[in-house]
């Protein structure tokens, strides 16, 4: 699925010079790579805006997203210098997960060199663009009797704030000089950027002065919707937006070309249905509420982002098929130079994943397959405390059953742990429920052998399909498993709940490893919540001094050798002080 980035930026340094003004900062972002040799690929630039230290940019970058297939990148700050060296303002790295799972899909993090750069993640919705050119006519001059205004319009969508209804730029034109007619350049913008794919949106075009000090002036705004700007193209200038000013005129805006292309069906058969007894003079009034959205439908990405929370629950096989850990090559053996073994790595890399969504990194982990005093459990409670705190937490608790007394025995039972997650995944959604939340867990059952009972195993899962849970069970070591694909056949069940992933498949490609296993917990998380009739949250705003801000972590301050061509493009040519993040 596509999501699109954003980025805006405060308390920046000004590296301008003295007596040279304020910064013009953009940003620059890059895709880096995990495999050997490849060298980062640059997404693009935002435009640069002129003496700011607190850059919001409109420009937005769209990139590919699957829960289990970490994408990092790097966020660039450059003060944008005529005939000289672009001067560096701060960079950082970023995971696109990491992002869309903190509180309000926002991720803030302080910059070395100084400031704070906020970084966005929201669902793409709709497709198509809008093809836009315009002019404009009789402007109100504001430099008074001595010039012209320099007119640059803005386009803003309109989006839901803690505080009530925002305006948001989403597109900045070129600047037109000394100029009460301007005629800008035809452009192109994201359908989903503009308007969430609803073409009955309202939409604002805001024309401003522009000033050297940044403190543009503003010389007008007329609402609107896409609809209506097609329709005032076909009209030319019988059909002229008026700007305005608290109801003053201030001004027209000639629409000469707006063209809806590469949009959907369900898009196309709003553009048909459209009313067309309002005139772009005169659009309609705001919605009652952010609508939703017409195509596109409801996904994994409109539930995190409504505050979906995704909860981890771990079960780890201590029967005697593992072997006497204190021999080395045997499945729980601890190396003493650090490294994984097999339980460790896949601990590490999918909870790394999904601790991206859990708020309070609280896990509950299980053993099974153990005797304590003399009797076989088949859950029992790892570590010191019911739960634990983040991925280290778990690692912890899995050593410490090791000192607990415990005698590795048998049989391979995951019906005790299926029964509890269960349980506990249904009360967290109720108590999410009581206050207006939404909660889904996730059980990873880590085991060296298939089940003894296969039948038992079967029932279990099909009693609990209606719960909000999904199972993920993984094989480690080298038993054959070919009893335990019945669970990727099917339960027969109204929602599918199991996924069964042989680890020694992707022993050397992490990435392989969790796309694979969480491949299919999206769709079962979206099927739970539709077949309980219970529709995302609406996506939750955080205002700047709600959010959490990070410290300045030297380990993400990365050094590109970026090459800026004449002809605008960016290269990177390398790459200092990153190294792919080995979650195995």
């Amino acid at each position: 699925m596509k999501v699109q980035l954003s980025f805006k930026a405060n308390g920046l340094r000004n590296v301008a010079g003295t007596f040279k003004g304020t910064s013009d900062p953009y940003l620059i972002v890059t895709q880096m790579h995990s495999g050997k040799g490849k060298r980062p690929t640059v997404l693009g630039k935002t435009e640069a805006i002129k003496n700011s230290l607190n850059p919001d940019w409109t420009k937005t970058f769209v990139v590919e997203y699957e829960l289990g297939t970490p994408i990092n990148f790097t966020a660039s700050i450059f003060d944008e210098v005529r005939k000289s060296d672009n001067k560096p303002m701060g960079n950082t790295l970023f995971e696109v997960g990491k992002v869309l799972g903190s509180d309000g899909s926002v991720l803030a993090k302080k910059l070395k060199a100084g400031g704070t750069l906020y970084i966005r993640v929201e669902k793409c919705v709709g497709t198509g663009t809008l093809t836009l050119k315009m002019k404009g006519k009789e402007f109100t001059n504001q430099e008074g009797w001595f010039g012209k205004s320099d007119p640059f319009y803005e386009l803003e969508r309109m989006d839901e704030d803690p505080r009530g209804r925002k305006w948001n730029s989403v597109y900045r034109s070129e600047v037109v000089r000394d100029n009460l007619n301007p005629v800008w350049k035809q452009t192109s913008v994201d359908l989903s950027t503009l308007c969430d794919g609803d073409l009955d949106r309202p939409i604002q075009i805001v024309v401003f002065d522009h000033e050297k000090s940044g403190k543009h002036m503003h010389m007008g705004t007329a609402e609107t919707t896409v609809n209506h700007l097609v329709k005032a193209s076909s009209g030319g200038e019988k059909r002229p937006l008026r700007i305005s000013i608290k109801g003053k005129k201030k001004g027209k805006i000639i629409v000469s070309i707006a063209k809806v292309v590469g949009i959907e069906d369900g898009l196309s058969n709003q553009m048909e249905s459209a009313s067309i007894s309002a005139t772009p003079s005169e659009p309609t009034r705001p919605h009652s509420s952010v609508p939703t959205p017409v195509s596109g439908g409801v996904d994994f990405v409109d539930y995190v982002t409504g505050g979906c929370e995704v909860q981890l629950n771990i079960a780890i096989d201590f029967t005697g098929s593992n072997g006497d850990p204190r021999k080395p090559g045997t499945l729980h053996h601890f190396n003493t130079d650090g490294s994984y073994n097999d339980y460790e790595k896949v601990i590490h890399s999918l909870g790394s994943i999904l601790s991206n969504y859990d708020a309070d990194k609280m896990y509950p982990v299980w053993g099974f397959g153990a005797k304590y005093g003399g009797v076989v459990r088949h859950c029992f409670m790892c570590g010191s405390t019911e739960r634990v705190r983040g991925v280290d937490g778990v690692l912890r608790a899995y050593h410490e059953v090791f000192r607990s007394g415990l005698v590795m025995s048998g049989p391979t039972v995951f019906t005790e742990v299926i029964y509890t997650a269960a349980g506990m995944a249904d009360a967290a959604q109720e108590e999410s429920k009581l206050k207006g939340k939404q909660a889904y867990s996730i059980l990873v059952i880590l085991t060296d052998g298939a089940v003894s009972d296969v039948e038992a195993t079967k029932n279990a899962l099909l009693e609990v399909s209606g719960e909000p849970l999904s199972v993920i069970i993984v094989g480690i070591g080298n038993a054959d498993f070919s009893s335990m694909r019945f669970l990727d056949d099917g339960l027969n069940a109204d929602r599918d709940i199991a996924q069964f992933v042989e680890f020694n498949r992707f022993q050397n490609d992490s990435t392989a490893f969790t796309k694979e296993a969480l491949d299919e917990i999206p769709k079962q998380l979206t099927d739970y919540f539709q077949k309980a009739g219970i529709s995302p949250s609406p996506a939750v705003h955080r205002a700047d001094e709600d959010i959490a801000i990070e410290d300045f972590n030297p380990d993400e301050e990365i050094d590109l050798s970026l090459d800026f061509k004449d002809d605008g493009e960016i290269v990177c040519q390398g790459v200092t002080g990153y190294t792919p993040q080995n979650r195995f």
